[in-house]
C-alpha cells in the first residue's frame, strides 16, 4: 500500500477519533478480549482503513486494543501499525515506549535470560540516560558498546545489535540486514523500536512483557503528537517549561499533605514504574552498603499480578536476589507472617525488603498496626549473634492513598517505610497512569537511590500527566470519602438482601481509624455435591452478577479492575485479571467492586436485588 494513502487515513482518523482515546485510561472494555489483545483492534481498523471509513461511529465501536493504556492503547497501536506500514513490516514489529530507556533493558533482559550476546551500536554520541556502569553493576545485563559512522558496513555480530538513534522523526528507520533492533528516541515523546526480520520475532512478546511490567506505552497524548508529526511530515515541538514547573511544585506538596510525610516525592508514569525504581533503588543500595549478602524481596502470594510478577522477574535476572511468599490475609495473618519471615532472613543475614498492600487485596483486611510496627522494629539477631539488617516496608498505599503512616509521630514513622499509590485510581480520578512514592525521614537516601534509577529508566511522570495530578490530587480526599460513603451503603445493603454471601470490607471500627477504601469482594453463596461443584457454580454466579450489572447499568458499571474513577462502579474477578500471573492455587475467584463518589446507588440496589431473586 503507498504511504500517502497510510498517511491521508491516519489525517482523516485523528480529525474524527473518540475523544475516550486520549481523555481516559480505560475504555470500551465491553469491546475486549485479553487473549487478541491489539490484534482484533488493528484487524478491524485495517478493514476500516481499506473501506476508507473515518466515521467517528466506525471508530468507537473497535474494540479495544488493550484493557488499559499503562500496556497500549488505540493511538500506541495505530502509531506503530503506522510506522510499520511506512517502513514494510509487520505491525507487531514495532512497539512504542515512554521510556527512551527500558526498550534497550527489555532486549537486554531476555539475551541475560538465554544467555546471548549483545552489542550496542550508536553514533555521534551515547545516549546521555544510558548509564553502561549502571547496568552492568545493578541490572546485572551484559553488553558491549560500540560506536559507528556507517550502518551499512556494520558486520554480522554473533548476538543481538541494537542500534540507537536520538531523532526528530521517530518514525523513520534506516534498516540494514546485520542490525537486530532499531531504537528511535525522542527527547520528549519516549522512543519507538523495530523488531528487524522474522529471525527476531521471538522477542516480541518478551518487549511487550518489558513494557506492560516496568514502564508503559507512548501515552495517549503523545501518542498523537507523534501521528500528527507523521502525518503532517513535520518536526515535533519543543515544550513550554513554566507550566510543567508549577504542576509538579503542585502535585508533590498535595503529596506531602496527602500522606503527612514532608520528604521529597517522586511521580512517575505509572504505580509499576514507581514500583520498579523502588525495586532497583534497594538493590543498588544493597549492593553498596552489604556487598556479597543475598537480598529477599518479601512479597503476598496473592497480591496484584503487576507487584508478584515484576518482583520475580528482577530475582529472575540477579543471582544476589530472591521473592520470598509473605501469607498474608484471608486464614493468615500479614504481621505473624512478617515476623516468621523476618527471623529467617535475620538468621541467614540477609537483607529484607517487604512490599506489602494496606488494606489488602482483595480481602481488604487491615492488620493490627501496632503489633506491625512491633514487628518491624523489633531487633533480631543473625545465626552468629550480630544484629540483623533491618527491613524496608514497601507499602502499597493505592487503596487508603489519604491514610497517614509516614509522617512524625505516625504508626511507622520509626520504621523505614516507603509509601506507593497508582495514580490511574483515586490520584487521577482515571485520566492518567502516573504513580507516586514518598518515604518517610529514616528513607532520605534510600529515596535518592529510588530517584537515581527512576531516572535512569526514564520513568519520571509525562508533563501532561503532571498536569492532570495538578488538577486532580486536590479533590482526592473528599473523593475518596465520598465513594466511601457509596460503598458502605451498598455494602450494607449487600448483607441485608443476601445475607449468606461473605462480604470482605473494613468494619466500622477500621474505617474510624482512617481506613476509608471504597472497593470489597464478595463470596457469593454457593451450592454442590463436591468442592468441584461449588466452585463452578459460584464461578458462574460471579459472571452472572458482573454481566447483569453492566446489562442494566451499562453507563455506569463496567467490567474494569480500576477504582478510584470520578463515576460509575467497576466490577471484576481478581483471580482473571488484577492476580493474573498469580500461581493458581493463590487466586481468588470472588467478585471485586468499586463504587466512585458519583453513580446511581439506587439504581445498582435494584439491580443486584434482581439478581438475588434470580438465585
Amino acid at each position: 500500500m503507498s504511504d500517502s494513502k497510510v498517511l491521508h487515513y491516519i489525517k482523516e482518523v485523528l480529525e474524527n477519533m473518540p475523544k475516550d482515546w486520549i481523555g481516559l485510561t480505560t475504555h470500551r472494555l465491553d469491546l475486549y478480549e485479553e487473549k487478541l489483545a491489539k490484534t482484533q483492534f488493528l484487524e478491524q481498523f485495517e478493514t476500516l482503513f481499506e473501506a476508507d471509513n473515518t466515521q467517528t461511529s466506525a471508530l468507537s465501536i473497535l474494540p479495544t486494543a488493550y484493557d488499559y493504556i499503562r500496556l497500549g492503547h488505540p493511538l500506541s497501536s495505530i502509531l506503530e501499525w503506522a510506522i510499520a506500514q511506512l517502513n514494510h513490516t509487520e505491525s507487531d514489529h514495532v512497539i512504542s515506549f515512554a521510556s527512551k530507556t527500558i526498550p534497550v533493558l527489555a532486549v537486554l533482559r531476555k539475551n541475560l535470560l538465554d544467555q546471548k550476546n549483545t552489542q550496542i551500536l550508536y553514533t555521534g554520541e551515547l545516549p546521555e540516560l544510558l548509564d553502561a556502569d549502571l547496568l552492568r553493576a545493578v541490572y546485572g545485563y551484559n553488553f558491549e558498546l560500540r560506536q559507528v559512522d556507517d550502518l551499512e558496513k556494520v558486520p554480522a555480530f554473533n548476538g543481538s545489535s541494537i542500534y540507537i538513534s536520538q531523532k526528530n522523526d521517530i518514525g523513520h528507520f534506516d534498516l540494514v540486514p546485520n542490525v537486530d533492533f532499531f531504537i528511535n528516541i525522542h527527547a520528549h515523546l519516549g522512543s519507538v523500536l523495530l523488531v528487524n526480520g522474522s529471525k527476531n520475532e521471538s522477542y516480541i512478546s518478551d518487549i511487550q512483557h518489558v513494557r506492560r511490567r516496568e514502564t508503559i506505552a507512548m501515552t495517549p497524548a503523545d501518542s498523537y503528537t507523534a501521528l500528527q508529526s507523521l502525518v503532517e511530515k513535520t518536526l515535533i515541538p519543543t515544550r513550554e517549561t513554566l507550566a510543567v514547573e508549577s504542576n509538579k511544585k503542585s502535585v508533590l506538596a498535595s503529596i506531602a499533605t496527602v500522606t503527612g510525610s514532608q520528604t521529597k516525592a517522586l511521580v512517575g508514569s505509572c504505580g509499576l514504574s514507581i514500583q520498579y525504581a523502588i525495586m532497583m533503588g534497594l538493590i543498588d543500595e544493597a549492593l553498596e552498603k552489604h556487598p556479597g549478602k543475598a537480598i529477599k524481596f518479601i512479597v503476598p502470594p496473592n497480591c496484584y499480578g503487576g507487584t508478584n510478577d515484576q518482583a520475580r522477574r528482577v530475582a529472575a535476572c540477579l543471582d544476589t536476589v530472591e521473592v520470598v511468599d509473605l501469607p498474608v490475609d484471608g486464614d493468615n495473618d500479614m504481621v505473624k507472617s512478617i515476623d516468621t519471615v523476618l527471623n529467617q532472613i535475620a538468621h541467614e543475614d540477609a537483607i529484607p525488603y517487604i512490599i506489602a498492600e494496606i488494606p489488602t487485596n482483595p480481602r481488604v483486611e487491615v492488620p493490627d498496626l501496632l503489633q506491625l510496627k512491633a514487628v518491624l522494629t523489633k531487633e533480631r539477631t543473625t545465626n552468629t549473634g550480630e544484629v540483623a539488617i533491618d527491613p524496608v516496608f514497601i507499602l502499597d498505599q493505592t487503596f487508603c492513598p489519604n491514610y497517614h503512616f509516614l509522617g512524625d509521630g505516625k504508626i511507622l514513622s520509626t520504621v523505614r517505610t516507603i509509601s506507593y499509590a497508582s495514580g490511574s485510581k483515586f490520584p487521577s480520578g482515571g485520566q492518567c497512569t502516573a504513580g507516586y512514592c514518598i518515604g518517610n525521614k529514616k528513607t532520605v537516601s534510600l529515596m535518592d537511590k529510588v530517584e537515581k534509577h527512576l531516572i535512569f529508566c526514564d520513568n519520571e511522570a509525562t508533563d501532561l500527566q503532571y498536569e492532570i495530578l495538578a488538577r486532580q490530587l486536590p479533590s482526592m480526599n473528599q473523593r475518596i470519602n465520598d465513594a466511601y460513603k457509596n460503598t458502605r451503603e451498598f455494602v450494607n445493603f449487600i448483607a441485608k438482601t443476601l445475607p449468606e454471601a461473605k462480604i470482605n470490607f473494613v468494619s466500622e471500627d477500621i474505617a474510624d481509624q482512617g481506613f476509608t477504601p471504597s472497593v470489597f469482594s464478595l463470596d457469593l453463596p454457593t451450592k454442590g455435591s463436591t468442592d468441584e461443584e461449588r466452585e463452578s457454580y459460584k464461578r458462574t454466579l460471579n459472571l452472572k452478577l458482573i454481566h447483569l450489572m453492566i446489562a442494566e447499568i451499562p453507563d455506569e458499571s463496567k467490567f474494569c479492575v480500576s477504582y478510584g474513577q470520578l463515576k460509575g462502579c467497576y466490577w471484576t474477578v481478581p483471580a482473571t485479571s488484577t492476580q493474573g500471573t498469580t500461581k493458581e492455587g493463590d487466586k481468588d475467584y470472588i467478585v471485586r467492586a468499586s463504587l466512585s463518589p458519583n453513580l446511581d446507588l439506587e439504581r445498582h440496589k435494584e439491580v443486584f436485588l434482581e439478581f438475588v431473586e434470580q438465585i
